[in-house]
């Protein structure tokens, strides 16, 4: 046997050795204690006793350890009795952005945009399923094979998401999203999702009452995007946020945050983006933001922005700012209310004005990749003039993701916008005289 083989076959013996090991006291553990007296004590004061039991087990019948393995002991079985097991600590770390299950023995984690395999796992498949009930539970929702779906948002802020066989193949699957922080432009500009004349330009443009909309792929960073844009936002207006799950962190004091809701066990209470939508507009919003657009509702929104409400903020899954307006294009034809392919064109040409379109390097990060402005072109068919463009550079041995920002002038009816809102067009999309005389 190679060293290699011989090196993971002994670490999966010692992670099944050290499951079974949390097993075996966390069931001593339930057998020493009263779990009614346990019941009628806080959360933080049931960890404490469980903690101190335990402890008290582990010196009177366990093996000597040093102070940090029995620390660690103790931890791991507290959390397996009373929280979440090996998820505990993980939705402890502040690195970790997502969280995915796949079964008892594959845990995977997304740290700064890279996704890697941890070393342990669930004792076993009905530990697993001990935790997806649990947080499940915390949402009214119930996970069993005739509801072997759900997704959700915990009282903390984090999605979940959870399939279960008969429509799993491989056992039961959890995700769980964190809820992003919330970072300002200039954060993101020293992280590199943007230059700071490309922060002026949006900020400038947010300012002004611009509808945009804020494009790109799973884990691109579009709701993070969003966040940072409606501090722009000015304090004074009233704005209306929708979302599946709120994770919006807006700042301002005149803010109504609408967040949608699945049906029931029996199938029924649903209360879809759409509704959301249209039940907005009777609320007299100054600026609606939708967290994503994925269906009929896509229309309503259209037509929100057409009718008074400027400078709404959405959010698409597209992967460049023309697929985003196809992709419109394509969900607002699935509302209930038929019209023509023509018609919705024209929708999205005079009620979009910019495409901000992101993207993920080789490394995990997340920046800009382009930036457009959008109009109407000849034949009827929504058209885009470049403002922004990332050229990147091929990626090198270190997987680092490197290139320059582009930026190109704005539009006369964009720099006009800006004008008449007293913002002032920032020098790097500023028309170059000299072309303008050729």
């Amino acid at each position: 046997m190679a060293l290699k083989d011989r090196l993971e076959a002994d670490r999966s013996a010692h992670d099944r050795m050290s499951r079974d090991t949390v097993g075996h006291w966390r069931s001593r553990l339930l057998d020493e204690i009263n779990l009614d007296e346990l019941a009628l004590l806080t959360l933080e004061q049931r960890r404490a006793r469980l903690e101190k039991v335990t402890g008290l087990l582990v010196a009177r019948e366990g093996p000597v350890l040093a102070a940090a393995e029995r620390a660690n002991l103790i931890r791991r079985v507290v959390d397996e009795a009373l929280g979440l097991g090996v998820l505990e600590p993980l939705l402890a770390d502040p690195t970790v952005t997502e969280i995915m299950v796949n079964g008892p023995d594959s845990i995977f984690v997304e740290r700064a945009g890279v996704v890697s395999r941890l070393d342990g796992g669930f004792a076993s498949e009905e530990q697993l399923y001990q935790t997806i009930d649990r947080i499940v539970a915390q949402v009214n929702r119930r996970v069993d094979e005739s509801s072997p779906m759900v997704d959700a948002r915990l009282p903390t802020g984090e999605r979940v998401n959870v399939i279960v066989p008969p429509l799993s193949l491989i056992g039961p699957i959890l995700t769980i999203r964190r809820f992003p922080r919330a970072y300002t432009i200039d954060e993101l500009i020293g992280l590199g999702a943007m230059d700071a004349a490309t922060g002026g330009v949006l900020a400038a443009l947010v300012r002004a009452r611009v509808n945009i909309v804020i494009s790109g792929g799973t884990g691109t960073g579009k709701t993070t995007m969003l966040n940072a844009l409606s501090a722009f936002v000015p304090a004074a207006e009233r704005i209306v946020t929708i979302e599946d799950s709120a994770e919006l962190q807006l700042k301002q004091e005149h803010v109504i945050p609408l967040e949608s809701r699945p049906a029931n066990i029996e199938g029924k209470g649903a209360v879809s983006i759409r509704d959301l939508v249209r039940n907005a507009l009777r609320m007299r919003p100054d600026r609606i933001i939708v967290g994503e657009v994925r269906g009929g509702e896509t229309l309503d929104m259209l037509q929100a922005m057409n009718t008074g409400h400027d400078g709404s903020l959405v959010t698409v899954h597209a992967n460049s700012a023309r697929d985003a307006l196809h992709r419109i294009q394509t969900l607002a034809s699935m509302s209930d209310v038929k019209l023509p392919f023509e018609a919705i064109r024209a929708q999205i040409a005079s009620a979009i004005d910019v495409v901000v379109q992101l993207g993920r390097g080789a490394d995990g990060s997340r920046r800009i990749v382009e930036i457009a402005a959008a109009g109407s072109g000849e034949d009827g068919e929504p058209d885009l003039l470049p403002l922004l463009t990332f050229k990147a550079e091929p990626v090198g041995a270190d997987r680092v993701t490197r290139g320059v920002f582009r930026h190109h002038p704005l539009p006369p009816v964009l720099a006009t916008r800006l004008e008449h809102a007293g913002e002032a067009v920032p020098e790097r999309f500023r028309p170059d005289p000299e072309q303008e005389e050729r």
